[in-house]
């Protein structure tokens, strides 16, 4: 089974590489950008057939491994 998962920071955080990315994408000429905000993408293969343990096991890297809980939510998607 292959799932996605995106990891972003909550509304409210500071983001300061996003900050970064829209004062460079300004820089080159592309001043319709208003916000950026950045995270991450987990391209995930596992070996269940079963979609609830497969969203339990993607909650559990979620909350153990691949998100800072306090600033970060997440989001799975499953193919």
């Amino acid at each position: 089974m292959r799932a996605r998962v995106a990891v972003t920071l909550k509304t409210g955080i500071l983001d300061p590489q996003g900050k970064a990315i829209e004062g460079a994408l300004h820089g080159l000429g592309i001043e319709d950008v208003v916000s950026v905000r950045q995270g991450k993408i987990f391209d995930i293969e596992l070996a269940v057939a079963d979609r609830a343990a497969a969203e339990d096991s993607l909650r559990q890297a979620c909350e153990k491994l691949l998100a800072n809980m306090v600033i970060e939510n997440y989001r799975i998607e499953i193919a």
